[in-house]
């Protein structure tokens, strides 16, 4: 029996027509050494979000008190980390939700805006959805301490993680593959292809799968896309999954393109994948939170914002929750934070 495509004999590749992972080479390296400087630029401007990006603690933690277990809303913590509030179920994910996007504390891969909420003051949950395994999405030490919480929580993963979540301290996981599916209290959870890749060391890189999720009930459906480029995948996930309510969507740590096409999207890239699933509403995420690549920080909403597409899309403050409906209403202020003076087409 032949294998799929994206299984390799050491682990897992992306789909047919993804952008190519570039080789070693001497320009290669001496643009990733260029990048390296901008970087160590970049962290000594402190160049981060302002307040007016921030819900306080306390707005936070009342928005998404009053939406738990009774709406559809979605409450973005930072980065790729949603509660996401979905006909009577409460779904997390990838928790990234301590201080640092590494195993020890690298000053350079802090975060710049802690999480919205705290572990302990987060609602029980039903599902997390955990898409891979790097340390901006597996947030090991989170997990750990949402396991002592909330051991019997379901936490869906892709392929050769289940081992880590048990380790961890979890009851219930369960490991699938693009395109399998569990349904749990009415819901189905679809684990479906992305663009990028896994590592947590140098000597793992690929071994474990990537992934994101489709997921419904009754009538309700939102899609995670946790970290991902584009790719001729998605129109093939349209036609399978496709009209989708709500797509959390990446849109930031894109530059510089020689070394983050293969793995992250771009604005403009992230609003073709929304197009292509026949998102309804798209919540632009991974950007704002912690400083991975070297594009100026309001840039990502930015350019997010001015594109043109019929899609209807909306940029959530970190800490704010709204409503399935009202992710087509852009906030009054929206403008005015991410600096576009003009209105949009």
């Amino acid at each position: 029996m032949s294998r799929p495509y994206h299984h390799t004999r050491l682990g897992f590749r992306n789909p047919p027509g993804s952008p190519p992972f570039y080789r070693f080479s001497f320009d290669m390296a001496k643009e990733a050494l260029k990048f390296t400087v901008e970087m160590r630029r970049m962290a000594a401007k402190k160049d981060r979000l302002e307040h007016r990006w921030v819900e306080t603690p306390e707005a936070a933690y009342n928005q998404m008190t009053q939406v738990v277990g009774k709406t559809n809303a979605v409450t973005w913590l930072g980065h790729a980390s949603f509660i996401v509030h979905m006909e009577g179920l409460t779904f997390l994910t990838d928790p990234f939700l301590t201080d640092y996007a590494s195993p020890v504390a690298l000053p350079q891969l802090k975060r710049l805006v802690p999480s919205a909420i705290p572990i302990k003051k987060l609602p029980k949950l039903d599902m997390i959805l955990l898409s891979h395994n790097h340390y901006d999405h597996m947030d090991a030490k989170a997990l750990k301490e949402l396991a002592k919480l909330q051991p019997d929580v379901l936490v869906v993963v892709p392929l050769r993680l289940r081992e880590y979540m048990i380790k961890y301290g979890f009851k219930k996981v369960v490991e699938l593959d693009w395109y399998q599916d569990v349904e749990e209290k009415g819901a189905v959870v679809s684990v479906v292809p992305a663009v990028h890749f896994s590592r947590r060391t140098a000597f793992d890189t690929n071994r474990t799968l990537w992934c994101g999720f489709v997921v419904r009930k009754k009538n309700r459906s939102f899609y995670f896309a946790g970290d991902t480029a584009y790719g001729e995948v998605f129109k093939e996930m349209g036609a399978i999954y496709g009209p989708i309510d709500v797509g959390l969507i990446p849109i930031g740590a894109y530059q510089p393109r020689s070394i983050m096409a293969p793995v992250h999207a771009t604005p403009e890239e992230g609003i073709a994948i929304a197009e292509d699933l026949k998102v309804k509403h798209m919540v632009g995420m991974h950007w704002g939170t912690i400083r991975l690549t070297s594009e100026p920080m309001l840039e990502p909403a930015q350019r997010f914002m001015r594109a043109e597409t019929h899609v209807e899309r909306v940029l959530l403050k970190i800490g704010e929750t709204r409503h399935f409906e009202e992710l087509a209403i852009a906030p009054p202020d929206l403008h005015h934070r991410v600096g576009i003076e003009t209105e949009m087409a």
